[in-house]
C-alpha cells in the first residue's frame, strides 16, 4: 500500500510540473496564426551529430536506456542518422540505423491512416460514410443518432471507450486472435457522440485497420507491405509477427530496468496489429517521413496524391478555434512557433517519436529499447529549443467576458483525463497515473484558476479562457445549456478531461477506502478480543450473528484490499497486457462474495437497534454496515466485478 500511495503522490507531482510548464511557458503559443519561415534549423550534419552525441551520452545512462537511434530528414533526403548503445546488451550488438529494427508502437497508426487515405482516393470508401456500411461480420451499436464515420476513426473522435490493455498481447503466435475476431469480441461501448471530444482511440484505429482488410480484400500486413512499404523501399520494416528470419536477427531487444539491472522483455505478439505492431529501422521510417513531407512522394514513387496528402496533414478536428488538434492520423502542435504534426509510440520495452515540420520540409525520428523513459520527449524539446529558439512574447489578452461567480462555480471542480477504460477493471489505471486529475477554482476577481489559484485565466469567449501569464487556452464542453462535462487545454489535443462528481474523485475514493479499512480492521480486532474476553461482549443471538457476519465481510475486504495493493504495486505495466496475474484473478472472486453478504449487515444493523444491545454497539453495527456499503460502492466504481 505504501508503494501505491507513493505512486499516487508521484503522479500528482508530475501533473503539477506539467501544468506549471503549460501555464507558465511562453514558448508554445496555441493560436492558429501564419508562421514566418526565416532560415532556421540544422544546416551542418557534423554540428547536429555533436549535439545528438552529447545528448545521448548524458541521458542514456541517466535514464537507463541500453540503445537508441536518431534520424533526421530534410529537403527530401536523410540529413543525419546514427545509432547509440546496444540493440542487444548481453551480446554487445550495436544499434545500426540501417539494420536495427525497433518496435515503434502507435506510430503504426500513421501507416493505418495512410492506408485508409489511399483507399479513399481510389474511391473504395468515402471518409464521411458510416463505417457500418463496410462492416460485414459485426455492426457498431447505434448508441447515438450520429453514426461513426472514417473521419472520426482517423481523428480519434469516434467516442469509443478506451480499452484493450489486458489481453492485447499474446506470448506465442499460436495464441494470437485474428483482428476481426478480437474487435468483434472486445468492442467497447460508445461513451461519447462522434465528432465532439478527442479521446485517443486504439479501438478506432484498429477498427480502421480492419476496414482496410475488409475493403481491400487483403490481410492488413500484406496490404501495407504492397502499397506502402515496397513503394517507399522500406525493406526492413514489417507488421508480420514473428518477424521474417532475414529481419529477426537484427531486431532490438526490449528491456526494463529494475533493481539496478537490465532485464530482457519477452517478444509480445500484438492482437491489435494496425495499432501498434510495426517493427522498423530508423532509415525506413525516414523514407516514410520523406514521403509525407513531400506530399506523398518518395523519389520516383508516390503513395498518396498531393491533394490527398495535403488533406491528411490538415487539421481536421480541434475543440476550439485557436487550439491545436488532430489531422487524419497525426497530432498537430505548435512548438516554438513551428507547426508540427507528430505521433509517438510505446510498446513493451520500446519508446519512439516521429515529428514532422512541414513548413521546414524537415522531420526526425527517435526510438529506444526501454520503456518507460522520457528520452525521446526530452530530446524533442531540446532540439526545438536549439534550432528554433522560442519566442517569449506573451500576446495581449483579447477583450474578455465578465464572468459571473455562478458561472465560474459551475466550471469549478475536479477533472480527469479521458483516456482510460470507464467500463472495465482497467479503470484502475486511473489510480496509477494513466489518467491524472486536475482541479479548477473560481476566483473572487472573475478569474478561473487551474490546479492552484496562481494559474489564473479569463474568459475571452463563451466557455473559452486565456491564461494571464501564457498564450495557452482552456475551454469547456457544456450539455443541456448548463451541465459542464469536459475541459480542454489548448497546448495539446491529448489534454481532454472529463468533469467528475464528488464521489468519483481519487481523493474521495481514497478517503472512503481508508474509512472502510479502519472499520474493518477494528472489527477484526474486536473479534480477537471477544475470543480472549468473552464475558465483556454481548451474548444475544442477534449480536453474535451480526458480529460473525461483520468479521467475515471485514476479513474478506481486508484480504482483497491488501492483496490487490501488493499485487498491483509489484505488477509490471506491460506484463498486464498479457493478462491478469493468477493471484489477482483469485482476489477478484472476493467482490461478488462480499457484495452478496453485505445486505445482511444492513439487516442486522436494523435488528440490533431493536435488540437490548447498548447504544455504542448499535452505533458500531451501523458503522460496519455503512463501511460494507461503502466498499461495495468502491467495487462498483472501479468495475471490480467485470474481468
Amino acid at each position: 500500500m505504501i508503494q501505491i500511495i507513493c505512486k499516487k503522490i508521484a503522479t500528482i507531482c508530475s501533473v503539477l510540473i506539467a501544468v506549471t510548464l503549460i501555464c507558465l511557458s511562453q514558448t508554445s503559443p496555441c493560436f492558429a496564426v501564419e508562421i514566418s519561415t526565416p532560415q532556421l534549423g540544422p544546416t551542418n550534419p557534423q554540428e547536429l551529430e555533436l549535439f545528438i552525441d552529447d545528448y545521448f551520452a548524458k541521458e542514456m545512462s541517466k535514464q537507463h536506456v541500453p540503445g537508441a537511434v536518431f534520424a533526421l530528414v530534410k529537403d527530401g533526403k536523410i540529413f543525419f542518422s546514427k545509432g547509440y548503445g546496444y540493440a542487444d546488451l548481453e551480446n554487445k550488438i550495436p544499434v545500426d540505423p540501417d539494420k536495427t529494427l525497433f518496435r515503434v508502437g502507435s506510430i503504426s497508426k500513421l501507416f493505418t491512416a495512410t492506408a485508409v487515405m489511399q483507399l479513399a482516393e481510389q474511391g473504395k470508401l468515402n471518409l464521411n460514410d458510416d463505417v457500418n456500411k463496410y462492416l460485414k461480420r459485426f455492426q457498431i451499436p447505434n448508441t447515438y443518432p450520429k453514426p461513426i464515420a472514417f473521419t472520426n476513426l482517423l481523428t480519434h473522435t469516434d467516442g469509443f471507450d478506451a480499452g484493450w490493455g489486458i489481453g492485447a498481447f499474446a506470448r506465442k503466435a499460436s495464441q494470437m486472435i485474428p483482428l476481426g475476431d478480437f474487435i468483434a469480441k472486445r468492442l467497447p461501448p460508445r461513451i461519447l457522440p462522434p465528432g465532439e471530444v478527442f479521446l485517443y482511440s486504439d479501438v478506432g484505429m484498429n477498427l480502421a485497420g480492419y476496414l482496410v482488410e475488409e475493403i481491400s480484400g487483403m490481410p492488413f500486413a500484406e496490404y501495407v507491405d504492397k502499397n506502402i512499404l515496397q513503394p517507399l523501399n522500406m525493406r526492413r520494416t514489417s507488421f508480420v509477427q514473428p518477424l521474417p528470419p532475414q529481419l529477426a536477427s537484427d531486431f532490438a531487444v526490449g528491456y526494463k530496468y529494475k533493481d539496478g539491472t537490465y532485464r530482457r522483455r519477452p517478444f509480445a505478439y500484438s492482437n491489435t496489429v494496425p495499432g501498434n505492431a510495426l517493427m522498423a529501422t530508423a532509415t525506413d521510417i525516414a523514407h516514410f517521413a520523406i514521403a509525407h513531407l513531400q506530399k506523398g512522394r518518395y523519389e520516383n514513387a508516390r503513395i498518396l496524391k498531393e491533394a490527398t496528402a495535403t488533406e491528411m496533414h490538415r487539421r481536421q478536428f480541434a475543440q476550439y478555434p485557436g487550439m491545436v488538434g488532430s489531422t487524419y492520423g497525426f497530432f498537430q502542435r505548435v512548438l516554438n512557433k513551428q507547426r508540427t504534426i507528430s505521433h509517438g509510440g510505446r510498446h513493451a520495452g520500446y519508446t519512439s517519436e516521429l515529428y514532422l515540420l512541414p513548413d521546414r520540409n524537415l522531420g526526425f525520428f527517435i526510438s529506444c529499447n526501454n520503456n518507460p523513459t522520457r528520452l525521446a520527449d526530452k530530446l524533442v524539446d531540446k532540439f526545438l529549443d536549439r534550432y528554433y529558439p522560442p519566442d517569449k512574447k506573451i500576446k495581449p489578452i483579447p477583450p474578455g467576458i465578465k464572468s459571473s461567480q455562478a458561472h465560474l462555480q459551475n466550471l469549478s471542480g475536479n477533472y480527469r483525463y479521458v483516456h482510460y477504460p470507464h467500463h472495465t477493471i482497467e479503470k484502475l489505471a486511473a489510480i496509477f497515473g494513466e489518467a491524472a486529475e486536475l482541479r479548477t477554482f473560481a476566483g473572487q476577481d472573475g478569474t478561473l484558476s487551474l490546479w492552484v489559484p496562481e494559474f489564473k485565466s479569463v474568459e475571452i469567449q463563451p466557455l473559452l479562457f486565456r491564461f494571464l501569464y501564457s498564450n495557452n487556452l482552456m475551454g469547456f464542453r457544456q450539455e443541456d445549456g448548463r451541465r459542464i462535462t469536459h475541459m480542454f487545454l489548448g497546448h495539446s489535443v491529448y489534454d481532454s478531461l472529463e468533469k467528475l462528481t464528488w464521489f468519483e474523485t481519487n481523493d474521495f475514493q481514497l478517503k472512503l477506502a481508508i474509512f472502510c479499512t479502519l472499520i474493518f480492521g477494528f472489527t477484526c480486532i474486536i473479534a480477537v478480543a471477544r475470543n480472549l474476553q468473552k464475558p465483556t461482549f454481548p451474548r444475544s443471538k442477534i449480536a453474535s450473528l451480526a458480529m460473525f457476519l461483520a468479521v467475515l465481510i471485514s476479513a474478506l475486504n481486508l484480504v482483497f484490499l491488501i492483496g490487490t495493493g501488493l499485487v498491483l504495486s509489484q505488477a509490471d505495466f506491460w506484463e498486464l497486457f498479457f493478462g491478469l496475474p493468477g493471484i489477482f484473478r483469485l482476489l477478484l472472486l472476493i467482490p461478488p462474495i462480499s457484495t452478496s453478504l453485505t445486505p445482511g449487515l444492513i439487516v442486522f444493523a436494523f435488528l440490533t437497534w431493536k435488540d437490548r444491545a447498548s447504544l455504542i454497539w448499535k452505533v458500531y453495527y451501523s458503522l460496519i454496515a455503512l463501511a460494507g456499503c461503502g466498499f461495495v460502492s468502491i467495487f462498483i466504481n472501479w468495475n471490480l466485478y467485470y474481468h
